[in-house]
């Protein structure tokens, strides 16, 4: 099975990647394709700008979903939606492709510093998604980023860690 893989940040030091990387230790004899937004930068999208054509970067995000059977990812909550990087990519590949996650099964994930763990861009992403392809099986939002994980061990809090793996189970099962 071919895992693609991101958070929905662009920081060098994304809480949600180090999410991602955690929950990807579930998945040990898996083809990872783990990528990096900041390898995806492009203009920001605008109807003016798709007149000259795409970018490769949006053709490469796509492709990368293309060849994956399922997608994992963890989207930063920037004001209560979507970060400005996810945002674009997402923007730029939607015009080539309305169907942006091509029907992929998908383990939605969000976490934030706050008490709500990315709740708000967890919603958005639920609701609005699956009109653009994924095949939503699975979410987990992590509360309080500091207090619940930790850079060795991952998830520390007993009660979100057997959430989070019921919910890779749950995953797994559904794939």
């Amino acid at each position: 099975m071919k895992i693609f893989a991101f958070a929905g940040s662009n920081s060098s030091t994304s809480i949600n990647k180090q999410l991602v990387k955690f929950v990807l230790k579930s998945f040990p004899n898996e083809d990872i394709n783990l990528i990096d937004l900041n390898d995806y930068l492009m203009p920001v999208f605008s109807v003016d700008l798709e007149k000259n054509g795409f970018p490769e970067e949006a053709h490469r995000f796509l492709k990368n979903i293309e060849e994956a059977d399922v997608i994992i990812c963890s989207l930063a909550e920037n004001n209560r939606s979507y970060s400005a990087a996810f945002k674009n990519i997402f923007d730029w590949a939607s015009r080539i492709n309305v169907k942006v996650f091509q029907d992929k099964p998908m383990f939605l994930m969000t976490t934030s510093p706050g008490g709500y763990g990315g709740g708000n861009v967890m919603a958005e992403a639920h609701k609005f998604f699956p009109a653009f392809g994924a095949d939503i099986k699975e979410t987990f939002s992590l509360p309080k980023f500091y207090e619940n994980f930790d850079a060795d061990n991952g998830v520390i809090e007993p009660q979100l860690l057997s959430e989070l793996n019921s919910k890779i189970e749950n995953f797994k099962n559904q794939i």
